[in-house]
């Protein structure tokens, strides 16, 4: 397949509707396609100094676009995903050669980002449509939040970002977001296509740069209203060192940190197999959802194990515009030797390799390539490996006696933001497994990596801080403000005891003798006659 080596024109920032190069220029980000290196993308400069200019140009626009009308919104927004329709053949030519992940995948990941953007479409109109009491005369509005600040990841770069930047103007704000210093092409190009939709200037901004300069300096304006950051754990601890003198900042943490699967006896041991391996290594287990640990039942773990490692092994890796390949490069030189550190690290700690991931040589390109890694973890005597998240393509495998220690292992995962289950055919007690999990969402036969859009679900543990992405995220980007009235007339006689509330002056006073009955009733009061 043509892998369409065309020169990409690096525009610089995007604010206040235009594309600009910074004046005075910090820094280069330089892009290369990580499947092969020699593919180089170009120097992509950036400037602090523009985050000040694209928060103050949100600001501003923030005050003419909260007063535009919820289906005015929604009609940019519609716009928005009939030009992702439009540029399909080149944002999914860049996801490939941006990201290294097979030219399929990126197809893929252009209609997830579809699928998202119409889900806000028919659901997110409705969460945010005004709540109405009539026989109260109130009514509750969903206010937007203002300047929304975003932090956006390699791993998905089209998806989160198209669908975070959709979601917050869908709800009336307007947006600066940072794309990941590693796709800075893929962050031009969703600016591209927002440009596109007829939107006031300064309504979506970009600013192209490193997280600890670029990506710093965003999170820690003051004229921020809001904070939406995806990324690893670690970063999100340091960002919310960061905020720690403004509690009050609503920030919204999506780090993920990978999914789970759990396999028991009596299930369909191919599609068990087969789904697991595809969670595990697609996007070569760079996902946020991707499968980083799975349990097996003892009674089937051999058999499990023998035909996963042999799959696995046969695994096709290569460049993502070759045909039929399965798994692409990790991101980065640095990454893959982060990855090969870990498989060490996992090793000295008594953990077996059941493969052992190295760097892929037979590939016909110089990329960042590696190979699948498979351990067997000594969970029960040796380090449990609870609380990390596997890098890249690594799989952690678990065996277990049985459901009940499969849930109790499951459940002190420190991420648990989806976990897959591989029931016994007849699918006995799985209501009870499934209510005993403390997870996100739970997917029956289905890999961790299949899309749950369209319903809500928040990652528990250390893959979120509670609050649900997807059409959701409309409502978190706003508050609720209720205004409520009344139209009765003041009256002072229903005043509250101990007000002492005057009487209106203009009411005539009545006088009585000492003999007037004032109440009719009063004979009631005396004492019966004998």
């Amino acid at each position: 397949m043509d892998d369409s080596r065309d020169r990409l024109v690096r525009k610089g920032d995007y604010i206040y509707g235009s594309f600009v190069r910074p004046e005075s220029v910090d820094g280069f980000i330089t892009g290369v396609n990580p499947g092969d290196r020699s593919d180089n993308l170009g120097r992509f400069p950036f400037s602090e100094a523009s985050v000040d200019d694209a928060v103050d140009h949100a600001r501003l626009a923030a005050r003419i676009w909260r007063r535009v009308g919820l289906n005015d919104r929604a009609a940019v927004v519609r716009r928005f995903r009939q030009a992702l329709t439009k540029n399909a053949e080149r944002i999914t030519r860049l996801l490939t050669r941006e990201t290294g992940k097979p030219f399929w995948e990126a197809r893929q990941e252009l209609g997830e980002t579809l699928l998202a953007v119409e889900h806000l479409l028919d659901q997110g109109v409705g969460l945010l449509a005004p709540r109405i009491e009539e026989a109260s005369l109130a009514r509750a509005d969903f206010v937007p939040r203002g300047a929304v600040a975003m932090l956006c990841p390699y791993n998905l770069p089209l998806r989160i970002a198209a669908a975070n930047t959709a979601a917050a103007v869908l709800s009336g704000n307007t947006v600066v977001f940072k794309p990941s210093k590693f796709t800075p092409g893929m962050g031009q190009m969703v600016a591209e296509v927002w440009d596109q939709c007829k939107l006031p200037r300064g309504v979506i901004n970009m600013v192209q740069g490193s997280g600890s300069g670029v990506g710093r300096r965003l999170i820690n304006h003051p004229g921020i209203a809001a904070l939406v950051f995806t990324g690893s754990f670690e970063s999100a601890g340091e960002v919310r060192r960061q905020l720690f003198e403004r509690p009050e900042l609503p920030a919204f943490y999506q780090t993920g940190g990978k999914g789970a699967a759990i396999v028991l006896s009596g299930c369909d041991l191919d599609r068990a197999v087969y789904e697991v391996m595809v969670g595990a290594f697609m996007t070569t287990g760079q996902r946020h959802t991707s499968t980083g640990r799975v349990i097996v039942d003892e009674a089937i773990y051999d058999n499990f194990m023998d035909l996963l490692v042999s799959r696995a092994s046969s695994l096709r890796i290569g460049y993502g515009f070759d045909r039929d390949v399965f798994m692409g490069p990790v991101i980065s030189e640095n990454y893959r030797s982060r990855f090969r550190k870990y498989g060490r690290a996992l090793t000295r700690a008594g953990n077996a390799p059941i493969l052992e991931g190295t760097s892929a040589t037979r590939t016909e390109r110089r990329g960042f390539y590696v190979t699948p890694a498979v351990h067997e973890v000594d969970w029960a005597g040796g380090e449990p490996c609870l609380l990390d998240e596997p890098l890249g393509p690594t799989l952690l495998v678990y065996k277990v006696k049985g459901v009940d220690e499969a849930i109790a292992l499951h459940n002190q995962f420190a991420y648990r933001l989806v976990c897959s289950v591989y029931p016994p055919a007849d699918q006995r007690a799985l209501q009870e497994l499934v209510d005993r999990l403390r997870t996100g969402a739970v997917l029956i036969n289905q890999p961790t990596t299949t899309s749950t859009l369209p319903l809500p679900s928040v990652g528990l543990g250390r893959s979120s801080n509670g609050v649900a992405g997807g059409v959701q995220l409309v409502q978190a980007l706003t508050y609720p403000r209720t205004c409520q009235s009344t139209d009765k007339a003041f009256d002072p006689l229903r005043t509250l005891p101990g007000t002492e509330w005057a009487p209106p002056t203009t009411q005539a006073l009545v006088e009585f003798d000492e003999d007037t009955i004032i109440d009719e009733d009063i004979s009631s009061m005396l004492e019966p006659e004998v």
